[in-house]
């Protein structure tokens, strides 16, 4: 078949997508992505699974096996539609040279988070995820703001985070372990906690568990141990690992490229690059998520718009206050929410004209209270 031709539906056609579809149900495929393909099947194009992205090309597993296909088709200006690991694609049949992903299904949940360029563009991570796993080390000390970041764009993704405490092995005592779960726990609400050891196997069952059913993409920053964890789900070493720095925990990144991996135990994994820069983009509600306790609070300000900082009757600076809230949890809450507020402003002209707004009338109640605090007097 010419690539650039339609495809006619055919008999043989539709078999074989029939056929594709049961050989990828261990990939995550379901009557309703078997419904939102059916148009494509109809054109005698197949269902597959993008297992990874490079270059203009994705590998994609369909019925018949891994197919290298090109993604002129399916690369639109905007980064966020870009074909992404995770992503359910439709392909030319065999025998069409070039071969090409012609569509790409709509995603159920997509993993986002800004660049660290200037322009500060969305990048999706991964796409199709029911599990974000973020890894933490223990071999270095908690960055709880930094796990608070992590579980904003998991939250805001759709899918469901869940902590996992990398390297348990390294804090041999139970009450300093379990002190430390309590801390990403209260940073973490909602939020699984788990301990795992990759070197000795411990919490790895548990995990295993929790990523059998659907797809779980697995996230964190260099060092964490990511890809120690993914070899202990996979059952072999199918990743590379490299040491870490002893000083900071810290190591080179020993996954390069996004993959897709079928469990063993059942559920599919998605392996990512470390991530140094984790910025926000465009989520709010997934900051609202991480810090529910905050905006149960916040419910009981005497005003409804109240930026809890030094307005009289904030029930938030009053948790704060008698140490219901932690000091740092506010402060932590406060800073994800400027910064999402400023990503979300680059696009939108109506929050950058507030933003404006908002500077103005800060700076007018500054400028008022020098000059009462002057007597009224102004300088000459």
């Amino acid at each position: 078949m010419n690539s650039s031709s339609s495809v006619s539906a055919s008999p043989s056609a539709s078999s074989a997508s029939s056929r594709s579809s049961h050989a990828l149900a261990p990939l995550g495929w379901d009557e309703e992505w078997e419904a939102a393909f059916s148009s494509y099947g109809a054109q005698g194009l197949l269902p597959g699974r993008v297992v990874r992205v490079d270059r203009g090309q994705c590998d994609v597993v369909t019925g018949d096996g891994t197919v290298r296909a090109d993604t002129a088709f399916v690369t639109p200006h905007d980064p966020l539609r870009v074909v992404c690991t995770g992503d359910w694609v439709a392909v030319d049949p065999a025998g069409s040279t070039p071969r090409y992903a012609r569509a790409c299904l709509p995603r159920r949940t997509a993993f986002v988070r800004s660049t660290s360029s200037k322009r500060s563009e969305g990048q999706i991570l991964a796409a199709n995820v029911d599990h974000a796993v973020i890894a933490v080390s223990l071999a270095v000390e908690l960055d709880l703001a930094r796990i608070e970041r992590f579980l904003a764009l998991a939250w805001e993704s759709g899918a469901q985070p869940v902590v996992v405490l990398t390297k348990a092995d390294l804090v041999p005592d139970p009450a300093t372990l379990a002190h430390l779960v309590h801390d990403v726990e209260t940073s973490a609400p909602g939020v699984p906690v788990l301990t795992v050891s990759a070197r000795d196997g411990a919490g790895v069952d548990v995990l295993t568990a929790v990523v059998a059913g659907g797809t779980s993409v697995l996230i964190g920053q260099s060092g964490a141990g990511k890809s120690t964890l993914a070899n202990a789900l996979l059952g072999e070493d199918v990743m590379d690992v490299r040491a870490t720095r002893d000083v900071d925990g810290k190591g080179r990144h020993t996954t390069t490229t996004r993959n897709l991996l079928a469990l063993p135990g059942g559920g599919v994994l998605i392996d990512t690059p470390g991530l140094r820069g984790v910025g926000l983009w465009d989520a709010g509600s997934g900051v609202g998520q991480v810090f529910s306790e905050i905006e149960e609070f916040a419910e009981d300000c005497r005003f409804h718009d109240c930026a809890h900082e030094s307005e009289p009757g904030c029930a938030v600076l009053e948790a704060v206050g008698t140490g219901a809230l932690p000091e740092r949890r506010l402060e932590s809450y406060r800073k994800l929410l400027r910064e999402n507020r400023r990503i979300v402003a680059k696009t939108d002209a109506r929050l950058r004209a507030e933003i404006r707004k908002d500077w103005k009338r800060k700076g007018a109640m500054g400028k008022a209270a020098m000059e009462a605090k002057r007597g009224g007097g102004r300088p000459f």
